[in-house]
């Protein structure tokens, strides 16, 4: 079926609801790689290196479970319109404050903070789409948005290409502010999810119940924060220190990194969407298989060209296959959730997935750094390893394409 197809059976509310999830989960993924574009730039400022300041990516990961849980428990309360709304202020409010840090301490706080209003997003986002879909290519518009994350990725590109020379690193974060805007749009237009509707006549779950909900389901849990753990690996391992690396090793300027960024972000969009797609066919399982073992063959375009035009094809090649994988992610964890914990299980497997791979930055650049910068070997090295274990993780566990979100 087409995407237009997919879109056109869709209601005026559902499309607007849809639009506004993919939305917060874009503007939320430009603030966090806005800081990603200025490591070197902020590691100059404050006469330390990118290590140092690297340490932000780690504190932004390590906060995002808790804000997860946080979150994911008020939406579970109060519904997921109003506290998904509270959750992009939050972010972008942080990310307003990081442009007037004065040190890296007061930086590396304000990124912590980012981390925690940050971790809420996703999961609360994904639950109030899919709760609003159609079971029928719950595969394609999963796709779609998990790449939300790559179009806020492309967006950072864009304006670290055309902006950084002009605004530098602290005006891009003032810019980070503008997705607080996006809650009049979701106050207008968004309506609630039916499944928080549908189940309101029960009492609101205590803090005590969502924890007996998670234990009970406490396999399922497991297994995903092991394959989230996988998947963060496989994205941060790929993306975080990529445009370091095109700077570092190879000594491309802004211009260039930023450009190469984008054409492996529209890579990265595109991937999304198709595998997104072909697990309606193939299943959400194999799909994600074929997707992580497909980068395995990129990998020599990918890290090893000499020229821009040679990367820029590389990096597109490999962000296709990455977040093709990805694509398939807020289907999967949300059909393996019971409806009574879906807007804490998976945002909160997701985020502490994020959280036992959060070091993985500060681990590939202080490595880098170690070897004389070369960033080339920690990166392939990264993905040959990270690729073949997903493959191995999400094919050991179970699935339920196209459940019944509403009634499940």
């Amino acid at each position: 079926m087409r995407p237009t197809s997919h879109f056109a059976r869709l209601s005026r509310s559902q499309r607007h609801t849809f639009v506004a999830s993919v939305a917060g989960w874009s503007l939320d993924a430009f603030d966090f790689f806005l800081f990603v574009f200025a490591l070197r730039a902020i590691a100059s400022e404050f006469h330390t290196d990118v290590k140092a300041v690297s340490e932000g990516i780690f504190l932004t990961l390590a906060m995002r479970p808790l804000g997860a849980l946080f979150f994911g428990w008020l939406a579970e309360r109060y519904g997921r319109r109003p506290i998904l709304m509270v959750n992009i202020v939050s972010y972008s409010l942080c990310e307003l404050a990081s442009a007037f840090a004065p040190d890296l301490t007061t930086l590396l706080v304000l990124r912590a903070l980012f981390g925690f209003a940050m971790g809420g997003e996703w999961g609360i986002g994904a639950a109030l789409a899919l709760e609003s879909l159609p079971a029928a290519g719950r595969g394609f518009f999963s796709g779609v948005l998990q790449e939300g994350y790559v179009i806020g990725y492309l967006l950072a590109s864009a304006l670290f290409a055309f902006a950084f020379d002009v605004l530098g690193w602290r005006g891009m974060f003032i810019v980070g502010a503008a997705p607080a805007l996006l809650v009049l749009y979701i106050r207008s237009t968004v309506d609630e999810s039916p499944a928080w509707l549908a189940g309101r006549q029960r009492a609101p779950a205590s803090r005590a119940e969502v924890g007996s909900a998670i234990r009970r389901y406490l396999p399922t849990f497991l297994f995903m924060v092991l394959l989230m753990a996988c998947f963060n690996a496989f994205s941060h391992g790929s993306q975080d220190l990529y445009p370091t690396f095109l700077q570092t090793q190879h000594g491309f300027d802004a211009r260039t990194t930023g450009t190469i960024a984008i054409v492996y972000n529209i890579g990265a969009l595109c991937g999304g969407i198709f595998f997104g797609g072909l697990s309606e066919r193939l299943g959400r399982r194999r799909a994600i298989a074929l997707a992580a073992l497909l980068a395995l063959p990129m990998m020599p375009l990918w890290i090893y060209s000499q020229t821009a035009v040679m990367f820029a094809a590389g990096s597109f090649a490999m962000q296709f296959m990455v977040q093709g994988a990805w694509g398939i992610v807020p289907a999967h964890l949300n059909e393996l959730s019971p409806p009574s914990v879906r807007a804490i299980l998976p945002g909160f497997a997701y985020q502490l997935g994020n959280l036992l791979m959060a070091r993985i930055g500060p681990l590939q650049a202080g490595l880098a750094e170690a070897r004389g910068n070369d960033y080339a070997s920690v990166l392939a090295a990264t993905i040959a390893i990270v690729a073949v274990v997903l493959t191995v993780v999400v094919m050991a566990g179970g699935e339920a394409s196209n459940t019944d979100l509403v009634t499940r």
